[in-house]
């Protein structure tokens, strides 16, 4: 695979596949900017080489049609604030007229084509729709992690077609982390697990147990880890089909000799509404009709503790409902624990990427993942679609 600065950028035309699926508020205003913030560092290298850039993105799931409340206009407005340059937006991302606009770009000037998404063929790997968006460039760069787990026509189909294909530097960021988190890492390594489904993190566990010294897993999937060693759970959310799973994840954890680290103590109540009862217990004494909606102090000192003999950690998932207060508190100590923490420290995107941003502590971690579905996958041991694509495209070039 190769980068922006390994090839000759020059006056080029280059498409780079972003990620700006932003959310809107009631008058199409972009409410937050950090997934166009996140490539303005490759889109700074492709204007200070005078290149005629081409964006590309989805926003929403329009399923196929041309949906106006989707339409990328916001998101045109908003760069164009941040580069301090116009960013047109063309009526939609194929087709002879959107060939006319690229071909009347001049150097320095940024094109960006309407949702990708409007046209079902994105979705579908089309190579037809593929093979129109790699002629509108001399360089197509990927920057756009958040959906390299997606084989999409803008993602892996085109890469088929281009002439030359590089990743951006937040693919390059989010690569390199990843490497030394799990291939090259500092050891005693630490992976925090969390979220509401054991189901959804099998292929994670199964992957990185053999990777850690310490597993540490909190949120409602803690729960199912709890029944399977007999506790009652009183009315929590459990997933009773994987108590079995949770048997064989923690024997296996204890013959590769990996600790791990489950609650102690929670924090429950009879629903998130129900904040005037709620309590701290032991793991062993949740009563009837209650649940666990959070970790208790216990188990975030016990947590910590451990985390402190390490040198990297991952965490991907939050401890509690970290939404509802008073449910949130596990996972903003985690998260301030993790900005003052004298160690690698990589947030699997997702959930664990917003309760660092709440937390404070974005800017204090060493990096914060922008894809969360793409980083699970990874973390699986799955090669992205995207990367895979960029690999290939390298080989051929």
């Amino acid at each position: 695979m190769r980068f922006l600065d390994e090839v000759d950028l020059k006056e080029k035309r280059v498409l780079m596949r972003a990620d700006f699926n932003v959310p809107l508020d009631k008058n199409h205003k972009v409410t937050d900017d950090k997934r166009i913030l996140a490539v303005l560092p490759s889109l700074r290298k492709l204007l200070g080489e005078q290149c005629r850039v081409i964006l590309a993105s989805h926003l929403g799931r329009p399923k196929g049609k041309v949906v106006a409340d989707m339409s990328l206009q916001p998101v045109a407005e908003n760069l164009s604030q941040l580069i301090g340059r116009p960013v047109v937006l063309a009526p939609d991302c194929i087709g002879p007229e959107v060939v006319s606009l690229v071909e009347a770009l001049q150097p320095g000037q940024v094109l960006l084509l309407e949702n990708l998404r409007f046209h079902p063929e994105e979705e579908q790997n089309d190579p037809g729709f593929s093979k129109a968006l790699a002629a509108l460039c001399d360089v197509y760069v990927n920057e756009g992690f958040a959906v390299s787990h997606r084989a999409h026509a803008s993602v892996d189909g085109i890469t088929r077609y281009a002439k030359v294909c590089v990743g951006g530097y937040q693919l390059q960021q989010e690569i390199n982390y990843f490497h030394k988190a799990f291939d090259h890492p500092e050891r005693p390594v630490a992976v925090v697990i969390g979220g509401a489904k054991v189901s959804s993190k099998i292929g994670v566990l199964t992957n990185i147990l053999p990777k850690t010294e310490h597993l540490f897993i909190g949120g409602a999937m803690a729960n199912t880890f709890l029944k399977a060693q007999g506790m009652a759970v009183g009315a929590s959310l459990v997933e009773d089909d994987y108590l079995d799973t949770a048997r064989d994840l923690l024997a296996q954890a204890a013959k590769g000799g990996v600790n791990l680290h489950l609650p102690v103590d929670v924090v429950v109540a009879a629903g998130l509404e129900d904040s005037a009862n709620v309590r701290v217990v032991s793991v062993d004494q949740i009563p009837p009709g209650m649940q666990a909606l959070d970790v208790g102090p216990k188990t975030v000192g016990q947590f910590t503790a451990a985390l402190k003999t390490c040198r990297t950690i991952v965490w991907n998932g939050p401890l509690g409902v970290f939404e509802t207060p008073p449910f949130h508190q596990a996972t903003f100590a985690l998260a301030q624990f993790l900005g003052e923490a004298q160690a690698l420290t990589v947030i699997g995107g997702g959930d664990s990427a917003s309760a660092v941003r709440k937390a404070g502590v974005a800017d204090k971690v060493s990096y914060v993942s922008t894809g969360g579905g793409a980083f699970l996958e990874m973390m699986e041991g799955k090669v992205l679609p995207g990367i895979a694509a960029l690999d290939e495209c390298a080989q051929k070039t």
